[in-house]
């Protein structure tokens, strides 16, 4: 998909409904909230990650570290809220949330 700007407000019309299925905290990006964001985005390809960062440029530095740690496209920032997407190379119907 290429990030054009119809295609993310599609993605952002997707993404609304959508619960956070990761926080990053004071911990920061441990191993284990790392694993989580690799697991979330190979099963459902978009998903919404809460943020809790102390300032505008910690949240933009954590911002970059997970799409650049995990070949992601950053769709939507508000808030405490990111909004992810990366193509799965065999999305499975039942989890992607692009294809239910």
């Amino acid at each position: 998909m290429t990030s054009s700007n119809a295609d993310k407000k599609h993605l952002r019309r997707l993404g609304h409904n959508l619960k956070p299925v990761v926080t990053v905290a004071g911990n920061g990006l441990t191993e284990n909230v790392t694993n989580e964001i690799e697991r979330a985005l190979t099963d459902h390809e978009l998903i919404k990650i809460k943020l809790v960062a102390e300032d505008r440029d910690a949240k933009k530095a954590l911002t970059n570290t997970i799409c650049t740690g995990h070949n992601a496209t950053l769709v939507q920032s508000i808030g405490h809220m990111l909004l992810i997407y990366r193509k799965a190379k065999t999305p499975d119907p039942r989890l992607s949330n692009l294809l239910r």
